[in-house]
């Protein structure tokens, strides 16, 4: 482990940095500009519409739990474990379904590109790749993957509830209205199915790659 801690801890902080800049900078981008949210007119509504969207609560698991690497590379619980997963198969998950389906459908300026940038692009990157060289390792077992696939079930659950009572979702491809339930089922599914295996792909890399905790 210690060949690895001097510049583990300092990579952890950068991710941390990166991950909370980029929400903090969306939500300063809502809050000055309502064109793309012209649904929600009052400033609070816009800003705490920013957290449910899927990339948000993403980025935002990833800050709290890299901040609490970079303080203690060592910690371990079957919550951190969970939410480590969670942090990073989310953050994969963003930077997939936002590159490869979602970047030709918004054209993104100011502020927001640059939170666009940071949180679809900069912060899934140093995640993940922090992740493969780091770990830490051992944390990932398959009650841990089961039970990581809690959150994005909880978040589809909610979008949806949500949508049918303002009429409004965060995503193209969540958006009832547009597609019909029986199109969204499938958007859903093909979602959790994705983040499920890259649940179990992380369990076989976490017992092949080097890195803290590496046994």
């Amino acid at each position: 482990m210690a060949r690895y801690l001097p510049l583990a801890r300092p990579w952890f902080g950068l991710v941390a940095a990166f991950a909370l800049l980029g929400v903090a900078v969306q939500v300063v981008a809502v809050a000055v500009d309502s064109a793309p949210y012209s649904v929600f007119t009052g400033t609070g509504a816009r800003v705490a519409n920013v957290f449910a969207y899927f990339t948000i609560l993403s980025n935002l698991l990833v800050g709290v739990t890299h901040v609490l690497l970079a303080v203690d590379p060592a910690r371990d619980s079957l919550a951190m474990r969970v939410l480590l997963l969670d942090a990073v198969v989310g953050i994969a998950v963003t930077g997939i379904v936002y590159n490869l389906v979602l970047a030709q459908t918004v054209d993104p300026h100011g502020l927001h590109q640059v939170a666009t940038v940071v949180c679809h692009m900069i912060t899934p990157l140093l995640a993940v790749v922090g992740w493969l060289v780091f770990g830490p390792r051992g944390l990932v077992d398959r009650e841990v993957v089961l039970v990581s696939a809690g959150y994005p079930l909880a978040w589809l659950a909610f979008t949806l509830v949500r949508g049918a009572v303002i009429d409004w979702y965060p995503y193209p491809f969540v958006d009832v209205v547009a597609h019909g339930y029986a199109r969204i089922a499938v958007n859903c599914l093909v979602v959790a199915v994705l983040f499920v295996g890259l649940g179990f792909g992380a369990l076989a890399l976490d017992r092949r790659l080097p890195g803290l905790g590496a046994r």
